[in-house]
């Protein structure tokens, strides 16, 4: 399946309203990056073939190496995929495989860990990265010297189109930023450029499933990282019928348990904090789908709106 297929996903390589983009052009003195992309056996070929595309020949501004972290066994397709990927099919990259799936924060440690530039971008499999993404990002990073910059995201699915869906906002300043951390995830993954010594500074990717990016956030604050997001939607998000679903359970809500007592021991949040943020995820991870659902759109996505 080739970007732009029956789903009535735009081209890669269009912007929101279908202009087409403007040519990939490195402005003088722009900082060398790469990005930082995860595989494992349970992903889709023809997304992860959207998703690469959209983050190397797709954008305005290009990445000087792609990084494919393979989690563990892959299906034939996949493999496929991947050693077109190596090959160079779409640009510089280089592929690091594990023979057995070790979890996203190992492999995103593993990438981050190989990589030659001190700027990498995260990009997910399955979602697609707007074609002005890069362009906008490290040019800021740049000239702020930010550590950690995201930004807006719109979902999209097999039944919504990309650019239709709804919009997903976090604060913009490091003050709102460091405001908003105590309680809710900050920044939104899919969305953000790190740079490589600061977060490996603060110990990287560490193991907690489903939250190995928000430990990380509240590691990299403490450490004084300068931080910032966006209001430019920079990822369409891909939502399927059972997102809401995975974000359930006991084994997440221990997830929470366990972070939110490092908030206490770190001081980033109090014994209050802790105790109301523990009741807010205990009712959200242990509720239905669908209620968990309407929580998220009306206490997180509201909170974080910021336009």
């Amino acid at each position: 399946m080739s970007v732009g297929d029956a789903r009535g996903d735009g081209p890669v390589g269009r912007t929101a309203d279908d202009r087409p983009a403007r040519p990939a052009v490195r402005p003088e003195g722009a900082e060398p990056f790469a990005v930082l992309m995860p595989l494992w056996g349970k992903d889709r070929a023809e997304r992860v073939e959207q998703a690469v595309v959209s983050a190397t020949e797709g954008q305005q501004l290009r990445p000087d190496l792609l990084i494919l972290t393979v989690d563990g066994p892959l299906t034939p397709e996949l493999e496929e995929l991947v050693k077109r990927v190596e090959a160079g099919a779409h640009g510089p990259a280089t592929v690091l495989r594990h023979s057995a799936h070790r979890g996203v924060a190992a492999a995103l440690q593993d990438g981050l860990e190989s990589s030659p530039y001190e700027l990498v971008a995260r990009a997910d499999a399955d979602d697609l990265c707007r074609p002005e993404r890069f362009a906008l990002q490290i040019p800021r990073m740049q000239a702020e010297g930010l550590d950690l910059l995201g930004g807006a995201m719109r979902e999209f699915s097999d039944r919504i189109a990309p650019g239709d869906g709804p919009l997903r906002t976090r604060p913009l300043t490091h003050a709102e930023i460091t405001a908003y951390l105590p309680r809710h995830s900050p920044f939104h993954h899919p969305t953000m450029v790190l740079r490589r010594s600061t977060v490996l500074a603060v110990g990287g990717y560490r193991d907690l499933p489903l939250l190995e990016d928000y430990w990380l956030w509240e590691r990299m604050m403490l450490g004084g990282a300068r931080m910032a997001n966006l209001p430019d939607v920079l990822v369409d998000y891909r939502v399927d019928e059972h997102l809401f679903a995975r974000r359930g359970g006991w084994r997440l809500f221990a997830s929470d348990l366990r972070l939110q007592r490092r908030f206490v021991k770190d001081r980033v949040t109090t014994p209050t904090g802790f105790l109301r943020n523990v009741g807010e995820r205990g009712v959200y991870r242990l509720a239905p789908g669908w209620a968990r659902r309407l929580a998220y759109r009306r206490f997180v996505e509201h909170d974080g709106r910021t336009a």
